[in-house]
């Protein structure tokens, strides 16, 4: 509600100053550019005004990016694909842990100890999510 009062107004005028600088700009210049790129991520841009789960920026994914930025030549030497990918599934695992609020060193030993008797139908319990759950119900 409170983004539909205060942002929407916003993004109308944005929207119609872009059409109208469009105007004026020659087609092939950056601008031009840059306003039809706009025009063609309007949708995604403005989404956050009708749904209020949705940040009004991608500051979470920019965050989560960073890691993997920051890290890359500590993993390019992973030792060869098998443990590239072994990495990959281990900074998944912690990242989820990061983002549903599970502390990944508690979770990583518990489930760690729990893998080999664990029953395969029940294996969604061992996710972050599902581990998360259990704990909070026991």
């Amino acid at each position: 509600m409170r983004r539909q009062e205060q942002s929407q107004p916003v993004l109308d005028l944005l929207e119609t100053e872009r059409d109208l600088v469009s105007e004026t700009c020659l087609p092939k210049s950056p601008l031009a550019e840059a306003l039809g790129y706009m025009r063609r991520q309007w949708t995604a841009l403005t989404r956050y005004v009708q749904d209020g789960r949705l940040s009004i920026d991608n500051n979470a994914a920019e965050r989560a990016l960073r890691r993997v930025a920051v890290g890359r030549k500590n993993w390019l030497f992973a030792g060869s694909d098998a443990g590239g990918r072994r990495a990959a599934i281990l900074y998944s695992l912690i990242g989820t842990c990061h983002l549903v609020g599970v502390e990944p060193f508690a979770y990583l030993r518990d489930v760690l100890a729990r893998i080999p008797t664990h029953p395969n139908r029940r294996l969604n319990e061992l996710t972050p999510r599902g581990w998360q759950a259990a704990q909070l119900a026991g």
